[in-house]
């Protein structure tokens, strides 16, 4: 790989979801290792699968890699970053304070806002202080999806400007306390960033036109942040390897969007990789990434659901077939859920097009800070379909505004700017969004509200932030909204929610949907069905590399159907993406 040859000592993987950052940065974090250099690779993803693709158990501390001398790991655990983050702020007055200022203390720590502030702690930490890091000669960075990503980098500057333009010295939200003593570091963290000797940002993207856009508009507002040292990889090319209709359509599909790629990104420094049919787990194969595949060598006996086989057991098989049950009532919320980049919009829009379809009133809407379910339906309308998405900047400037205008009524002078201080903060937009999600939600009370969630991490800590965000709210705020205090019973309401976990028929997205619906059953809602995308199985194929594909689906599919789904529907791989309402209803026909 060209990244390998004049690599900077830091190098950030992001892009869009799905698109193979883990991959990438796997890969060369390998061959970094591999060529004598000591590496530390660090993901500040909340839904790291770093563990699985390394084959090793992390923790948030530096671990070395099995099998490949000089490669340490480690993930960045927003839940153990905020434990640690609070006992540091509350820990030195356990014995000054009476146990009721402790519980508030501690309380005030247990938003949502401190798991951001606490993983941006421990990411500072590795980026602005040249002492953390220093026994590798190169630090690699896996990073969440776009949104999240950029959040994380522009914080140095929110915070550091935020921090300076403090007059005060203090600050009146709790989860900040501890920003003053972190301002040099936080400093150096943006210097860092935009130093090109030192920091490459590496732009991982797929040969498709969503991914290419996403890229170009991350390259974009990386530059205006200072960012300049970029490169482009894009990754998964397939090349077929025969007449094979359904191959010769991949292919041509690549070529189009490689032709059409934006100029921005066709500017950049390139690394072009090949499609692995059979995944990318484990170190042999990391290393392989990118080399012809050997078909002969695939594993036997692993065709458990190729085409010749009947899928009379897949119960409800289509998208069709889980529409129909959810349109058995007149309203309610269909929140589509899973990792980045397994087609969470386009089944959300199917979704809401089918229902709207039927003559229900429909409100398609996204957290996902990408938001790209515009973009999916291609400027059609329906009668019954209303779409938007929750724009972070307007849901702040109505949040802080509704504050001022209840809470600042009847503050002094110095009570107003404390308070207004306050709003400016990073969290707020956090709160902010959050209440949208929550009339969002409301709104299920009469028409049918289809929510394309945010990537995984993101939209665990948005539920999460049910339970303690009413304390946050309560601080700024005299009442708590009823779309809030209502939120998790709503959710938790199998006739009122359904939520469709999607993913791909991969080891990663099923397994990382496995742990989702964990850690939704533990909140007490339970997901109404599974929806596996892009699979090839249901397909007739005779390209070696499909039929390759189609034997490595087998196992995920079966693991899905046996272990993890209530009920399972199967979209198929499309030739032709699924845009507009047309490709949409094609998408959930019955």
């Amino acid at each position: 790989m060209p990244l390998l040859s004049h690599p900077t000592r830091i190098l950030f993987f992001t892009g869009k979801g799905g698109v193979g950052k883990t991959s990438i940065a796997c890969a060369v974090a390998v061959g970094l290792a591999d060529a004598g250099k000591q590496v530390l690779l660090v993901s500040t993803d909340p839904a790291s699968n770093l563990d699985e693709v390394l084959g090793v158990e992390l923790t948030n501390q530096p671990r070395g890699v099995p099998n490949v001398p000089g490669l340490f790991a480690l993930n960045l655990d927003p839940e153990q970053a905020a434990a640690a983050y609070r006992e540091k702020m509350v820990g030195p007055y356990r014995n000054l304070l009476p146990p009721a200022a402790i519980a508030s203390m501690e309380e005030q720590f247990s938003g949502s806002c401190t798991l951001e502030i606490a993983a941006f702690d421990e990411f500072s930490r590795l980026l602005g202080d040249p002492h953390a890091t220093t026994q590798f000669e190169h630090v690699l960075f896996d990073t969440a999806p776009t949104g999240h990503t950029l959040r994380l980098l522009t914080l140095p500057s929110s915070w550091a400007g935020y921090l300076e333009d403090n007059t005060t010295g203090t600050s009146c939200i709790g989860p900040l306390a501890g920003l003053a003593a972190q301002q040099e570091l936080y400093q150096q963290t943006a210097i860092a960033l935009a130093n090109a000797e030192l920091t490459t940002l590496v732009l991982v993207t797929r040969p498709e036109a969503a991914a290419f856009r996403e890229a170009a508009r991350t390259s974009g507002e990386l530059a205006a942040l200072g960012v300049h040292n970029q490169q482009l990889v894009i990754n998964g090319i397939f090349e077929a390897r025969s007449n094979d209709p359904l191959a010769v359509a991949m292919q041509a599909r690549a070529e189009v969007a490689l032709a059409e790629m934006p100029a921005v990104l066709g500017a950049l420094p390139q690394t072009r990789v090949t499609l692995r049919t059979t995944g990318v787990v484990g170190i042999e194969s990391l290393r392989r990434l990118g080399m012809p595949e050997d078909f002969q060598d695939e594993e036997p006996g692993v065709r458990g659901l190729h085409p010749s086989h009947p899928l009379e057991n897949l119960a409800n098989s289509q998208l069709g077939d889980l529409v129909e049950q959810i349109a058995k009532r007149p309203h309610g919320v269909v929140m589509t859920m899973g990792k980045g980049g397994v087609g969470k919009t386009t089944v959300a829009a199917a979704v809401a097009v089918q229902l709207a379809q039927r003559g229900f009133p429909v409100h398609l809407t996204t957290t996902d800070p990408a938001a790209h379910v515009l973009a999916t339906l291609a400027g059609d309308t329906l009668p019954n379909l209303t779409v938007d998405r929750i724009d972070p900047a307007v849901e702040t400037e109505l949040y802080q505004q509704e504050v001022l205008g209840s809470a600042g009524a009847n503050l002094d002078a110095s009570g107003k700017a404390l308070l207004e201080e306050d709003l400016r903060s990073p969290c707020t937009e956090e709160i902010a969004i959050f209440r949208a999600f929550a009339r969002a939600v409301e709104e299920g009370e009469d028409r049918f509200v289809v929510l394309d969630t945010a990537p995984t991490g993101h939209t665990i800590l948005l539920l999460d932030a049910a339970l303690a965000y009413h304390r946050e709210v309560a601080r700024q705020a005299s009442q708590v909204p009823t779309s809030v205090e209502k939120l998790l019973p709503r959710l938790r309401d199998p006739d009122f929610t359904h939520v469709l976990i999607v993913t791909l028929p991969e080891a990663t997205p099923v397994h990382e949907a496995a742990a989702l619906q964990k850690d939704l059953r533990r909140a007490e809602i339970e997901p109404f069905a599974w929806v596996i995308n892009q699979s090839l199985t249901p397909l007739a194929v005779t390209d070696p590399g499909l039929i390759a594909r189609q034997a490595h689906e087998a196992r995920y599919i079966q693991e899905v159907r046996e272990q993890h789904a209530r009920q399972l529907a199967i979209i198929p791989w499309q030739a032709v993406a699924p845009t507009g309402v047309k490709g949409l209803l094609e998408l959930s026909a019955r």
